[in-house]
């Protein structure tokens, strides 16, 4: 099918817009066809018209969220863009929920509406893979990416949160998106218009926070009244010296008037805390005041872990690959495989772990369909560095480790037949021939510790040709 054989149906009631993308794809050479209202939209569709419609969320007649439904309903494979000049977190969720091909905020460019069109009017009908691609191409563009139920939960908080001027508390380990979304609170909020100014107090040295903050003299005023009118993002809280606390502390409660030189009154400011530290057990060690903590725990918002949501690693893979592709690396796909070897990672770095993996795949390989074997080189080859600081991989982090690397040496990742039999004796080998090591043969000590009966293990070690320790048998 060439262009002149499909048709856009265009929905917006800016003529001005309507008439731009009427002259664009007429030009590509598409048939369009547009109107001002949902009514006139949901009729074309109802009578089989179009093969993609572009659309405004916002209609004198109905929101177009209300008409989705329906139309998904009488054509499920019609795909559907949606634009919206209310570019928030909330409506790019919506768009995502009731079936978008994809969401474009207002204003837009018009290369990447019409590229957009081109997508959905060449993907496959019923390809698992392009509803994938079209996903990640729509989700690229949202602040906070994933569909899981701890992902839900958090939107849920944060639409909540954004209506209202509240002190926030994020907190969630590192790695897990919290300046993503304290910055989601600010874009969405009463405030969206100030400033969204950032210090990073594990970044900064100790004897600096305070000047940070606060200023050094008239000249200098500091992150604080420079945030005025809009949010102050302290991340990473738990690091604040206990002087800094307590100025911070006296300056939100009122004790210590912060001036701004330029109005000459105190910063209206909101104020977005974040830590990946339990601030209660720092309360009980001295480190943090409770006082600050209560000031500042209003809204406590919770980050999960990506471990906990990784039925989201699969959309955020593909939104990684093609952002490094657009920041220039090269472009890249990823197979099943891959993708489940991704979701068996532990990922204690997690997304900014993830999103770097992508990087470095993009960048150092030269395949353009990114496999299991490779993510599995590159999970291997980063495993010192994974560990943290809790000490050596468990036995059971080892094994999986080694068993995930024989899995993507297969084809297809199937190993032949007979595998629990033959990873058991791998282990019961080496452990038999260690234990009987350890005792120096004594074969009635080693069935004790193994929690064996001795018949048991004399036909053990006959089986799996266990060589014998010098020493009583």
């Amino acid at each position: 099918m060439n262009n002149a054989s499909k048709k856009i149906l265009i929905a917006d009631d800016d003529s001005s817009i309507r008439l731009v993308l009427s002259q664009a794809f007429t030009r590509l050479g598409y048939q369009v066809r547009a109107t001002g209202n949902a009514t006139t939209l949901l009729k074309w569709v109802t009578d089989g018209e179009g093969d993609l419609v572009v659309t405004d969320v916002v209609m004198p007649d109905e929101n177009v969220f209300d008409v989705l439904p329906r139309i998904k309903k009488q054509r499920p494979k019609l795909p559907v863009i949606v634009m919206s000049a209310q570019n928030n977190l909330i409506t790019a969720v919506n768009a995502a929920e009731v079936g978008a091909f994809e969401y474009i905020p207002k204003p837009f460019d018009l290369d990447d509406m019409t590229a957009a069109a081109r997508r959905a009017l060449s993907r496959p009908a019923d390809s698992e893979a392009a509803k994938a691609q079209a996903r990640a191409v729509r989700d690229d563009r949202l602040p906070l990416i994933g569909r899981s139920a701890p992902m839900q939960e958090v939107y849920r908080t944060i639409a909540r949160l954004v209506g209202a001027d509240l002190t926030v508390l994020i907190t969630g380990e590192s790695g897990t998106g919290k300046e993503l979304v304290a910055r989601a609170l600010h874009d969405m909020g009463r405030r969206r218009d100030g400033k969204f100014v950032v210090i990073n107090l594990a970044a900064t040295p100790r004897e600096r926070v305070e000047s940070e903050l606060f200023g050094k003299d008239e000249s200098d005023q500091g992150k604080l009244v420079d945030a005025d009118g809009g949010t102050l993002f302290l991340d990473e809280i738990g690091d604040m010296p206990l002087d800094a606390q307590t100025r911070l502390l006296r300056v939100i409660d009122g004790s210590e008037p912060a001036l701004n030189p330029k109005t000459g009154r105190r910063p209206n400011v909101r104020i977005i805390a974040a830590t990946n530290r339990d601030l209660r057990a720092l309360i009980q060690q001295g480190l943090f005041r409770e006082d600050l903590f209560f000031r500042l725990n209003v809204a406590p918002l919770r980050i999960p872990p990506l471990r906990d949501r990784s039925e989201d690693i699969p959309d955020l893979a593909r939104a990684f690959l093609l952002r490094a592709n657009r920041e220039g690396l090269p472009a890249k796909t990823i197979d099943a495989n891959a993708l489940d070897r991704l979701k068996r990672h532990t990922w204690p770095g997690n997304v900014r772990e993830l999103e770097n993996l992508v990087r470095r795949v993009c960048a150092l390989y030269g395949e353009d369909l990114i496999s299991a074997r490779i993510i599995e080189k590159e999970l291997a080859d980063q495993q010192p560095a994974i560990q943290g600081q809790e000490g050596p991989a468990t036995l059971a982090q080892l094994v999986e480790q080694k068993l995930a690397a024989y899995f993507a040496d297969q084809p297809d990742g199937i190993p032949p037949a007979g595998l629990y039999d033959r990873v058991l004796e791998e282990v019961e080998r080496p452990l038999i021939q260690l234990t009987l090591g350890a005792t120096r043969g004594n074969q009635v000590r080693a069935a004790e510790i193994l929690g064996l009966n001795r018949n048991t293990l004399r036909k053990k070690i006959q089986d799996l040709g266990v060589e014998m320790a010098r020493g009583r048998r």
